[in-house]
């Protein structure tokens, strides 16, 4: 077992290819929040990427086995998600970040999707548009269920049109997802995206099908970053402070190594910030490619 007063570091194990990690601003901004707050300690975040669920469960069983981990930090939740339980039984310390189901046996930093997907929906609803698709990312996850949800009731209570397509969070699936959803006969209007990769990437493949952003189409990236402001236009963000949940996090992991018992804490919801990428719906429908 992993004597948890000694160890020097704390893990996070993500399901993601190296190169999609790469061009991902979102964990680069968690863990910086994280070690700014666990370096007071003298910890240090040792991050694993792994291809799949099996890989991440392994990493949990060596990591105790070995030592090299204080306390873990799991993240991308799925549905009956094994990790809490393997865990909790492997006596290691840790903490959800997300929506844990009930009984995890874990704390957790709560985000809730839901609500902010509402409002983003409504925000575009509001300019007009009736025609509002999402690109999500990896449907497994909980974070993405939820959105999903907040999208589709939302899309119904206001009478918009929705159209879903999956994405991975990489830029090539935001771009291919754009392209499927403009090449349809009655296009959308408005696109929202799980991330800020997929959102600068449908920017660039709707740019270059001669659609005019936002005259013909808008925008929404959920999860800002400074690349949304270096685009042109500028993109529109449902926008939260990362690096202040990875610090939430990095507070909370030392109240549990400290052998306290800390209550759940909710992290601030994304809030609309308007950019250049959205604008009040155009009356005629976008322009797609022959």
């Amino acid at each position: 077992m992993t004597n948890s007063s000694t160890a020097r570091a704390v893990g996070i194990v993500l399901r993601r290819s190296p190169r999609q990690l790469a061009a991902e601003p979102f964990y680069g901004e968690l863990i910086g929040g994280l070690e700014e707050v666990l370096a007071t300690r003298g910890l240090q975040v040792l991050m694993q990427v792994v291809d799949g669920m099996p890989r991440e469960l392994e990493s949990y069983r060596r990591w105790a086995a070995n030592g090299a981990v204080g306390a873990v930090v799991l993240v991308d939740l799925v549905p009956a998600d094994p990790r809490p339980a393997l865990i909790v039984s492997l006596g290691l310390p840790g903490i959800i970040l997300g929506e844990p189901e009930p009984g995890s046996g874990l704390v957790a930093v709560r985000n809730d999707g839901y609500a902010p997907m509402v409002d983003a929906v409504s925000r575009l609803a509001s300019l007009g548009h009736s025609r509002i698709a999402r690109v999500t990312g990896p449907t497994a996850f909980m974070h993405t269920q939820d959105r999903t949800r907040g999208y589709l009731d939302a899309a119904a209570s206001l009478g918009v049109a929705a159209s879903l397509e999956v994405g991975d969070y990489s830029g090539e699936s935001g771009a291919d997802a754009t392209r499927r959803l403009l090449a349809a006969p009655a296009p959308p209007t408005a696109i929202i995206y799980d991330n800020d990769v997929m959102a600068i990437a449908g920017l660039e493949a709707a740019q270059g099908l001669g659609v005019v952003v936002p005259n013909a189409l808008s925008i929404l990236a959920w999860d800002d970053s400074q690349f949304c402001r270096l685009t042109t236009p500028p993109i529109s963000a449902m926008s939260h402070d990362v690096h202040t949940r990875g610090m939430l996090a990095g507070r909370m992991l030392l109240e549990v190594l400290d052998g306290e018992s800390p209550t759940d804490v909710i992290a601030e919801a994304p809030v609309f910030v308007a950019r250049g990428s959205t604008a009040p719906a155009a009356l005629v429908p976008p322009v797609t490619a022959a």
